[in-house]
């Protein structure tokens, strides 16, 4: 959800158009009052925050944000030239601005780019199994110190394979798992990606061992 601060109602009107447009659900404020008081009952992603407001102005209100420990990322809308107004906006803990008159594609970038930057980096997570290591936040696959170059289905049998060692997985339960349950291809396609990963791993490769009439399982160092 985004809030749209902004007095001029067209102006309000074509923001909250343009980002529904673009895949966001948004809601619009004529004045800070209003917008505080939605505050309180709803976190949006992201605020569009105009600075020129009746009552209370985006400063001050951007700083009752900041001072009351809200970090939700905020977006100044200012008049063209207020070289001034960016600068505390930016000093008060402003994530971006937008300077009057902008356009609406402007608009949307300016939210996307704030928006991936505000996303919170994922945890790392390291997977090992003996020399193999699985970095699942990089997306990266190392045996004994050295990098393994794996296609996406490569990459998510084996991330299976390590979150569940020991575990046997039956040829339809992988399918299921790493195709979907829409793919309409034979189990033979697992038994050829399998074959792939074995080379690509090495010596490490015998882990991944076959269960007759079963399926597959990350057995214990040979």
């Amino acid at each position: 959800m985004i809030f749209c601060v902004e007095d001029d109602n067209g102006i309000r009107d074509l923001m909250i158009y343009t980002l529904n447009s673009a895949g966001f659900e948004a809601r619009g404020f004529s004045d800070g009052a209003a917008f505080l008081d939605a505050l309180r009952d709803q976190s949006p992603e992201l605020v569009l925050l105009d600075i020129m407001l009746p009552g209370e102005d985006g400063i001050s209100i951007l700083k009752r944000l900041r001072s009351d420990g809200n970090k939700v990322p905020v977006i100044m809308a200012t008049a063209k030239g207020t070289e001034y107004d960016k600068v505390i906006g930016l000093d008060l803990g402003a994530d971006d601005y937008l300077a009057k008159p902008f356009g609406m594609m402007e608009m949307v970038s300016r939210v996307k780019a704030v928006l991936r930057r505000a996303a919170p980096v994922p945890q790392s997570e390291v997977l090992s199994h003996h020399g193999i290591q699985m970095d699942t936040a990089q997306h990266i696959v190392t045996m004994d110190g050295t990098r393994i170059e794996l296609t996406f289905k490569e990459y998510e049998l084996l991330r299976i394979f390590m979150e569940n060692p020991g575990r046997v997985f039956t040829r339809d339960q992988l399918l299921a798992n790493i195709w979907g349950d829409s793919y309409a291809g034979e189990t033979r396609t697992v038994d050829v990606h399998i074959g792939t990963l074995r080379t690509k791993l090495g010596r490490c490769g015998t882990y991944i061992e076959t269960v007759r009439g079963v399926g597959y399982r990350l057995g214990a160092e040979k």
